[in-house]
């Protein structure tokens, strides 16, 4: 499913609960977040509907480097010859995608929170259990340029080299999984932090929230779930309420 101008120039290509964003950058794609590897028919099927191949995509940037975020970055590398772009401090994991801290069993956790079981499953489906990682990475870090100049936040706890995206242009920020408003491991909705089953540090992760409540967003847009736009403060707050 492609949800056009979630914000401006800003599109969302949605399976299994899994985003990846598609950013207009002058007559080019930036792609943030690459899902997962059952995707690639809909990623085609969504540059047709934006008028794009992909000769027009400038590169893909991963918030973060866990399976579900880096599902076809190999391929889209492979075949459209493109930089895939990752905070240093992930560059390890995004190449190995499933080998990441975490605080709690990711298998007992969703035996504890059925709800979450469905999911799981159409990701699951979706290709998850057989993503490949990328080796030819592009380190990047806060102050790199970008297309399209969207700003670097670090947001590590959820993984120790996530970031969020900010472009203040268009009042809206991807933010990866420092927030989400689907859970996948829990099936709750609304924004909260995706708890120790997939985070390396959960008080790291709440913390590092801070930094993106400093840009005001309008638009807040999670790996998982719809996006927000009820302003990040708010976002926030509920996100921190209910880990409480």
């Amino acid at each position: 499913m492609l949800n056009t101008d979630v914000a401006p120039g800003v599109h969302r290509l949605e399976r299994a609960a899994t985003n990846v964003y598609l950013v207009e950058v002058d007559d080019r794609l930036l792609v943030v977040d690459a899902g997962l590897p059952r995707m690639w028919t809909q990623l085609h099927q969504a540059l047709t509907q934006l008028g794009k191949t992909p000769a027009d995509v400038a590169g893909v940037l991963l918030t973060h480097g866990h399976f579900d975020h880096v599902g076809m970055a190999a391929r889209i590398q492979r075949e459209w010859n493109v930089p895939i772009w990752v905070h240093q401090a992930d560059s390890a994991l995004a190449r190995h995608p499933y080998r990441y801290q975490r605080e709690q069993s990711r298998i007992l956790f969703p035996l504890r929170h059925p709800a979450s079981l469905p999911i799981l499953g159409r990701m699951a489906a979706a290709g998850a259990l057989w993503v490949r990682g990328v080796d030819d990475l592009e380190p990047v870090g806060i102050g790199s340029e970008l297309p399209g100049g969207p700003t670097l936040i670090h947001t590590p706890g959820h993984t120790f080299g996530h970031v969020a995206v900010h472009f203040p242009d268009r009042d809206a920020v991807i933010v990866g999984d420092a927030l989400v408003t689907l859970d996948p491991y829990t099936g709750r909705v609304g924004p909260r932090v995706v708890p120790g089953a997939a985070t390396a540090n959960v008080a790291l992760a709440r913390q590092s929230l801070s930094a993106v409540v400093d840009t005001h967003a309008q638009v807040v847009l999670p790996g998982h779930g719809d996006p927000w736009d009820q302003g990040i403060e708010t976002a926030v707050d509920q996100a921190l309420e209910r880990h409480r």
